[in-house]
C-alpha cells in the first residue's frame, strides 16, 4: 500500500494467531532479547575489560558476541512492536536497510568464524610464529574486512531492487530477510540467482571449506602430539565447532525456505523463523561463557566474588 507521500508499505504475513497470542508472543521475545543483550554484553565487557583476555583468540570472540548484538538488534525491536500493533508494516525502504544489515552480519559471522580458525590453526600448528603473525595489525585488518567484505556485496542488491517494480505487497515472513526478493517483478530471475549465488560462495562456502581445512590441519598436528597439546586444541576449538555447526544449519534453513521458494507450513514456518533469531545470539555466550575455561573462570569470580580479577 501507499499513502499521500508515495511510500510503499510492505505487510508481514508470517504472524501467526497474532490476535490471540500477541502480549504472550511479546513477553517471550522481550525477556529473550534482554537476556541476549546481558549474556553477550558481560562476556564482551569482560574481555574488554580484562588486560589477560586481550589476545588474538579473546578479541575474535569478543566480535563475534558484538555481531550478535547487532544482528539481534537489528531483527527484535521491529519484531517486538509489530507484535503490540494492530498492522504489522514496513516502509519498503526500511524492509531493504534491516534485510542488507541482516546478511551483512550473517556474511560476518561465517568470516569471524574463518578468522578464528585460522588464529586456532597459527596457535597450535605454527606456535612460535604465533605473535609474529597474529599481532595487533593482523587481527584489526581480519576485523575490518570481515565486516566490510560482505556489506560491500550487498550494495549491489540495492541498486537491483531500486530499479525493479514492486509486485507483491506482502512479505511470507516476520521479519525482511531473503524473501524480499520475491517482491518484484524481475525481469531477469536468472541473473538475480547467480548473484546471490556468488554472495553466499564468498561469505558461507568459501569460508566453510577454509574453516575445514585449518581445523583438519590442526586435527592431523594434535593427533601427533601429546595428549595436553591435544587437551588445549579440543578445549579451544570445540566452542567455534559448535557455534559454526549451530549457525550453518540455521543459515540452511534461511536459504532454502527463502530463496527456494519451499512450501512450508505457515506456523512451522513462523516457529523455524523465530529460531533463526532466538537460538544463535543466546547460544554464542552460552558456549563461550561455559566452554572457554578462561573466561567462564572470569565469570565466576565475577558472579560469586563480585569483582574482576585483572590480570596484566
Amino acid at each position: 500500500m501507499t499513502d499521500e507521500f508515495n511510500v510503499t508499505w510492505i505487510t508481514f504475513g508470517g504472524h501467526v494467531e497474532l490476535q490471540k497470542y500477541r502480549f504472550l508472543y511479546f513477553v517471550i521475545m522481550f525477556i529473550i532479547y534482554i537476556l541476549i543483550i546481558c549474556s553477550n554484553l558481560t562476556i564482551f565487557c569482560l574481555i574488554w575489560i580484562q588486560k589477560s583476555l586481550h589476545e588474538p583468540m579473546y578479541v575474535l570472540i569478543a566480535a563475534l558476541l558484538f555481531n550478535s548484538l547487532l544482528f539481534s538488534t537489528n531483527i527484535y525491536p521491529k519484531l517486538l512492536i509489530d507484535f503490540l500493533s494492530d498492522k504489522q508494516i514496513i516502509s519498503i525502504s526500511l524492509c531493504h536497510f534491516q534485510s542488507f544489515v541482516y546478511y551483512t552480519l550473517c556474511g560476518s559471522e561465517f568470516l569471524l568464524l574463518s578468522a578464528m580458525a585460522y588464529d586456532r590453526y597459527v596457535s597450535i600448528c605454527k606456535p612460535l610464529q604465533y605473535q609474529t603473525i597474529m599481532s595487533k595489525t593482523t587481527v584489526t585488518v581480519l576485523l575490518v574486512l570481515s565486516w566490510l567484505l560482505p556489506a560491500c556485496q550487498l550494495v549491489p542488491s540495492l541498486f537491483i531492487s531500486h530499479s525493479s517494480n514492486v509486485c507483491n505487497l506482502t512479505l511470507n515472513g516476520i521479519f525482511c530477510n531473503n524473501a524480499v526478493s520475491q517482491l518484484y517483478c524481475l525481469s531477469s530471475k536468472t541473473s538475480y540467482i547467480t548473484y546471490g549465488v556468488f554472495i553466499a560462495l564468498n561469505t558461507v562456502f568459501f569460508p566453510i571449506l577454509f574453516i575445514i581445512f585449518t581445523y583438519t590441519k590442526i586435527l592431523i598436528i594434535t593427533f601427533k602430539s601429546s595428549i595436553n597439546v591435544r587437551r588445549k586444541a579440543a578445549q579451544t576449538c570445540s566452542p567455534h565447532l559448535l557455534v559454526l555447526i549451530s549457525f550453518s544449519c540455521l543459515c540452511s534453513y534461511d536459504i532454502v525456505i527463502a530463496r527456494m521458494n519451499v512450501d512450508f507450513h505457515k506456523t512451522a514456518r513462523f516457529i523455524m523463523t523465530l529460531q533463526v533469531v532466538l537460538y544463535h545470539p543466546l547460544f554464542n555466550p552460552i558456549i563461550y561463557g561455559l566452554k572457554m575455561k578462561t573466561i567462564s573462570q572470569h565469570l565466576k569470580t565475577l558472579f560469586f566474588h563480585g569483582k574482576f580479577r585483572n590480570h596484566v
